[in-house]
């Protein structure tokens, strides 16, 4: 029967798209992170070092968006991703978001390890894909922002949310150096969609040699 990941309990939705992400390579190992907003104050997310491939509904935490701090967990060994900090950021700064994905994936790595280091944002291929962002124009415009790698997330975390306080990104999605993407959107169904058309973008620029 067919269903919108809208349909299923968060953490039910949250493991099958983990699984999916993990066939595509985009998840490989332990590596990236997912989160539904369960009410204005509070989100479940993926729980640091737990395999994407086989993830389980016990393998995610409901913490505070505010704080960080963890409100429930199935699993007491269960502990915060470092980039916990990032869905934290996003989400107090758009209101309307309801899901965050953010995933590892090669062609994201290749699209930014040779751009220069003030680049700030990179514009992306004037594709129809862009569509799924709600972008409709004839020949669209659309930058994608780029923050530096750091070992500490949590400067990622407060460069995002201080840049995109001054410069409201151009589409809900941002790109970290040799790292991976992060796509957002109003719904869980939405962010889904959003990220599998940006990696369709990115995988494009890559191999059409995209150069900045």
């Amino acid at each position: 029967m067919a269903y919108t990941f809208d349909e299923l309990a968060p953490r039910e939705a949250l493991v099958s798209i983990a699984k999916t992400f993990h066939q595509r390579g985009w998840m490989l190992g332990t590596a990236g992170n997912l989160s539904v907003r369960l009410s204005p104050g509070q989100m479940v997310i993926t729980a640091s070092g737990k395999s994407k491939g086989q993830l389980q509904n016990t393998d995610f935490l409901q913490v505070n968006i505010e704080d960080a701090e963890i409100i429930e967990s199935y699993d007491p060994t269960n502990t915060p991703s470092a980039e916990t900090k990032i869905h934290q950021v996003l989400y107090q700064l758009f209101p309307d978001m309801n899901a965050c994905l953010h995933v590892h994936s090669v062609q994201a790595s290749l699209l930014t390890a040779n751009m220069p280091s003030d680049i700030g944002a990179i514009r992306l291929a004037n594709l129809e894909m862009i569509k799924g962002f709600d972008i409709w124009q004839q020949t669209p415009n659309v930058n994608l922002a780029v923050f530096e790698n750091q070992l500490d997330v949590a400067k990622i975390a407060d460069e995002i949310f201080h840049h995109f306080t001054s410069s409201p990104p151009d589409i809900s999605a941002l790109l970290i150096r040799s790292h991976g993407v992060t796509v957002w959107g109003e719904t869980l169904q939405q962010a889904y969609n959003r990220l599998e058309i940006m990696e369709f973008i990115l995988d494009y620029m890559v191999r059409a040699g995209h150069s900045t």
